[in-house]
């Protein structure tokens, strides 16, 4: 005879999980006791919603579904915003939660919420557990939901006196590889037909081409056909900014840099694009041919509506179609002179003696090394570093371009840094969405990981203010106070440095890193940048635009 919550753990270990994050609840108390006879972690968080979003990072940094644990009712609806986010951003995630029994009823509806019900318009898939000896299949299902594509959040409910209750022994279910079929001969003919005939042709990165799996292969593509080409903010990373045909990251929808490129276009091959994200560019009548490649087929929206598709596996189907490409493409590199003007501009003024974004950006990307990874939380400061950071590596600037939800920054960046604790970890954090989860500090130094915390302080939710300042709405209700940040670490058992003098930012980085630990820096930043450039110079090129 088997416990149902020894079956469980039995089968998320036969699954290859290594780590549960959450907070566990009475109702899951057989769960935690299965769990401590089984070589599974317990990593133990502040807040739920904080665990949601270690496990989603988890997913998409590693390509295997991250788990995470909570009670019954509070505690399972603070997965809500997790599970949004691993939904829109494409995460793979299995979330676990508990419930009152449901064989008797001696607490009546205390504390009883429909959780399944609840998570079924965030979730791929969500389930309640009604019998033990469902357990094996049900598990290997949600697993097997959360990988395919398109990746995605979980859930399963366990009562409490199912997770109590003996059964049989029950076999598990061994996994298997997930396989995708490469696009059809058919549609890779009519995609190289119209890349060989292009006069300007462009490729953009998107979310879905930073998958573990593809990115080796989207490289070469871009080196056999020396195609140009830009990301979208999910796709940096995907190949090496570094490359002499990068073009630049679409931060913004229209009326940037890179946008001269977009719109001197006559074909882009968008590869990987999720519509989820803030649109890279708009699509219009008279603008460039699309050809859409991708897992899935294209989602047809207002802004977004490709002429063509290749559908399959993105690696093979890009290798596929380089094959029909490479050493036939005569116009390969006609906008590739735009380029420098491109990146000059958006690197301008990047040194100046003051907090400016531009100055942060500059000086964490000179201590950060190629493999070093940056977690972004969501504000002003996320716009500056999807247009200023140059990435070498997929997966190495964490940002959420999706739901965009403030306070997954923390959280993300301690799953980042143990799933590798020897590549430098940095959270990038406004003090709005830094107060959100900022709990966590005591996890990160519980758990005695490596990691630098960067607050950036405005007092303000400064983007919104900014975007009331552009709509020229009176500037009200943005601004709050603020702790002491390093005597905040501190009382965590972190470190703690506040940096006031520009000259000293990138050295005081470079000490927190080098001294181990959990390290908060805390800087103040002139946001005056926002309007003068995401305003009033962009607006001032735009004339260039229409007359290109």
């Amino acid at each position: 005879m088997i416990k149902g919550s020894d079956l469980l753990i039995a089968a998320l270990e036969n699954e290859g999980v290594e780590r549960i994050f959450g907070i566990p609840g009475e109702e899951n108390l057989d769960v935690v006791e299965s769990i401590r006879n089984s070589s599974i972690e317990l990593v133990l968080t502040r807040h739920e919603q904080a665990a949601a979003f270690m496990a989603a990072t988890y997913g998409r940094l590693s390509g295997r579904p991250g788990v995470c644990l909570t009670t019954l009712g509070p505690g399972a609806l603070n997965l809500s915003t997790g599970a949004a986010y691993a939904l829109l951003g494409a995460m793979p995630m299995v979330m676990i939660t508990g419930q009152k029994g449901i064989l008797s009823s001696r607490q009546a509806r205390f504390q009883v919420v429909d959780v399944v019900a609840s998570m079924r318009p965030l979730t791929k898939l969500a389930r309640q557990i009604a019998s033990p000896l469902m357990i094996p299949t049900m598990v290997r299902e949600a697993f097997r939901i959360a990988q395919e594509e398109r990746p995605g959040p979980v859930h399963l409910e366990l009562p409490e006196d199912i997770a109590a209750e003996e059964c049989e022994e029950v076999p598990l279910i061994a996994p298997h590889q997930l396989e995708l079929p490469t696009a059809n001969d058919a549609a890779l003919d009519r995609a190289a037909a119209l890349i060989i005939a292009a006069k300007r042709p462009l490729l953009m990165f998107g979310a879905a081409a930073s998958r573990p799996r593809s990115t080796s292969d989207i490289a070469q593509f871009v080196m056999r056909t020396r195609i140009p080409f830009f990301t979208t903010q999910m796709g940096k990373g995907t190949v090496a900014g570094g490359t002499e045909l990068y073009m630049g990251t679409a931060a913004l929808s229209e009326r940037d840099y890179v946008h001269e490129a977009i719109e001197q276009a006559d074909l882009i091959l968008t590869i990987g694009h999720d519509t989820i994200e803030k649109p890279p560019f708009i699509m219009g009548k008279d603008g460039p041919h699309v050809v859409h490649v991708g897992y899935q087929p294209a989602t047809v929206e207002q802004v977004y509506f490709p002429q063509s598709e290749v559908i399959g596996d993105i690696g093979p189907s890009l290798h596929a179609l380089a094959d029909r490409l490479e050493g036939k493409l005569p116009n390969a590199q006609s906008l590739l002179h735009l380029r420098e003007r491109i990146l000059e501009r958006v690197g301008a003024r990047s040194t100046e003696d003051r907090f400016t974004p531009q100055r942060l950006v500059h000086d964490v990307r000179q201590v950060m090394p190629y493999d070093g990874i940056l977690a972004l939380d969501n504000g002003m400061y996320k716009i500056w570093f999807a247009r200023n950071y140059r990435t070498q590596m997929a997966n190495t600037l964490l940002l959420d371009n999706a739901l965009a939800s403030m306070g997954a920054g923390l959280p993300s960046a301690l799953a980042a840094s143990m799933l590798y604790p020897q590549r430098r970890v940095m959270a990038v954090c406004g003090d709005g969405g830094f107060m959100m989860n900022s709990q966590e500090l005591e996890t990160a130094v519980r758990l005695k990981l490596n990691l630098v915390v960067l607050v950036i302080e405005d007092n303000a939710y400064g983007m919104i203010r900014w975007k009331q300042a552009v709509d020229k709405f009176p500037d009200f209700g943005m601004t709050f106070g603020n702790p002491n940040f390093v005597e905040y670490a501190e009382s965590y058992g972190a470190k703690g440095t506040r940096v006031d003098d520009i000259g000293q930012f990138k050295r005081v980085l470079e000490d927190a890193f080098s001294g181990g630990g959990v390290h908060l820096v805390n800087v103040p930043v002139d946001y005056s940048e926002n309007e003068r450039v995401l305003v009033k110079e962009l607006r001032e090129r735009l004339p260039v635009i229409l007359d290109a």
